[in-house]
């Protein structure tokens, strides 16, 4: 079994469950995806998804998709898997991959920003907002004059921001429309519309199923850590002592 597929950021709506509860969601196209190839050591299946035509492919990339007698593909990309023996080489890999209570973690790009000054980049304080500042968004000095006579190593600086590879994990798969390939993520995912995206199944949350309701545990409180005026039946500590 492998671990994700690829897809496609729609973008995003709002569903309403049972009680009437709105959740916010993120629509993902994934696949169908096409098995391409396997790998043994270490084990790996070689996924593709995204029809583009083979104009836009240069020959070596085409002449593999040709060898393989499959129609060319925008995104090709390795998934580690347990055990190779359910796929095959043309096989495709759709939604259904993919069940509403599974927790699941998107990489994608994020938002490019261009340009942006250290305020907004690195959330800088900036200077003194008085007329007589002149100092209001600037950088200002970077690096001391005797020691170390230099600018430290990875110092925050006004620069390019966005277009970094970003990974959301633990997001909960609300509900799946098989039919038109669309898994609907609760929250935010990286990237903007139409950006590809690589949904893996989470590390670190296992399935829940969307009917479970967790139960609420009442703590009671315990005399021994009260003050001594609600010991003594004088009120809560927070009260003051008053009732």
């Amino acid at each position: 079994m492998i671990r994700g597929l690829l897809g496609k950021k729609v973008g995003m709506t709002q569903i309403f469950d049972a009680e009437g509860n709105i959740t916010p969601v993120t629509a993902i196209e994934v696949g169908p995806c096409v098995v391409l190839g396997l790998k043994e050591k270490p084990m790996k299946v070689v996924l593709g998804f995204g029809n583009v035509k083979e104009s836009a492919l240069n020959k070596p990339r085409s002449g593999f998709f040709k060898k393989l007698g499959v129609a060319p593909l925008r995104r090709v990309q390795e998934f580690s898997s347990t055990d190779n023996k359910e796929y095959s080489v043309g096989q495709e890999l759709k939604a259904d991959f993919f069940k509403p209570g599974d927790f699941v973690d998107i990489s994608g790009i994020s938002i490019g920003k261009g340009f942006q000054g250290g305020m907004k980049r690195w959330n800088w304080g900036g200077g003194p907002a008085a007329h007589g500042s002149m100092h209001h968004r600037r950088v200002g000095s970077i690096g001391s004059s005797s020691d170390p006579s230099r600018v430290y190593r990875g110092q925050h600086m006004p620069g390019h921001m966005g277009m970094d590879k970003v990974t959301t994990q633990n997001l909960r798969v609300m509900n799946v429309d098989v039919e038109n390939n669309l898994v609907l993520v609760k929250g935010a995912v990286p990237g903007h519309k139409n950006g590809y995206l690589t949904i893996n199944k989470a590390l670190k949350k296992a399935f829940r199923s969307l009917d479970e309701k967790r139960e609420v545990v009442e703590s009671k409180r315990n005399p021994m850590k009260q003050s001594k005026a609600a010991a003594k039946g004088g009120g809560s500590a927070k009260s003051g002592g008053k009732k």
